[in-house]
């Protein structure tokens, strides 16, 4: 199955390279695309010097640009799934080739989760991904226990309506949308790193909790 991985990428001088180059080691039978988002760091820079495959965006256009632009690529190259893979170390990319044969099993999209077979735990940082998994629940019947991980895979099908479609965020709610559609969501187990270098999209107590306001009112009254 011809798949690509696509690594939305903004001043991530300090991992990108590194990153590309554990995919390289670990699937060599898989592309890869590097998204610069417009980096104000050395992450383009790195890129040029060290010859990886990527695509700079003309204009910032954050976390859900980045990727929907990497999707576009995936579908005008032919591929027959695509993965979003953080560019920051996070993610390991020896668990994709379990994904693709969820893929190839005839799943929609694959979560790379963190708690597919292992238990959350009760700190702060995973209330919110309690609150998630619950609404998610309420609004589709469906359990997703890592609804905020970024690891995630799309069929071909999901590649085309991502790509082509506004309002495709890689949040929780779109998966709501995708399951009240009737798409096949699993997940696998996965482990994944902290991040080393950089710092977080929702890093900071009221960054999160704007985050997890926006996508309960988005999955309970907006889907």
């Amino acid at each position: 199955m011809k798949t690509c991985i696509i690594i939305p990428a903004y001043n991530e001088e300090g991992s990108i390279k590194r990153v590309v180059d554990s995919i390289k080691e670990e699937l060599p039978q898989c592309d890869y695309v590097v998204i610069n988002d417009c980096s104000k760091d050395s992450t383009g820079r790195i890129l040029d010097e060290c010859g990886l495959n990527h695509v700079d965006l003309l204009m910032n256009l954050g976390l859900a640009g980045a990727v929907q632009t990497g999707y576009k690529y995936a579908l005008e190259n032919g591929y027959d799934c695509a993965i979003q893979f953080d560019g920051d170390g996070q993610h390991q990319a020896r668990f994709i080739p379990e994904m693709i044969r969820e893929i190839e099993k005839g799943a929609d999209i694959v979560i790379g989760s963190r708690f597919a077979t292992k238990k959350k735990d009760f700190s702060l940082r995973m209330i919110g991904s309690r609150i998630l998994t619950l609404v998610l629940y309420l609004k589709t019947g469906k359990k997703i226990a890592d609804p905020t991980s970024g690891m995630r895979m799309l069929n071909k099908k999901m590649l085309f309506d991502y790509a082509c479609n506004m309002n495709r965020n890689p949040e929780p709610d779109t998966l709501a949308y995708q399951l009240k559609k009737g798409a096949v969501i699993k997940e696998i187990q996965v482990e994944m790193d902290e991040r080393s270098t950089g710092v977080s999209l929702y890093s900071g107590l009221m960054s999160s909790v704007k985050y997890m306001y926006r996508m309960v009112i988005s999955i309970l009254f907006l889907v």
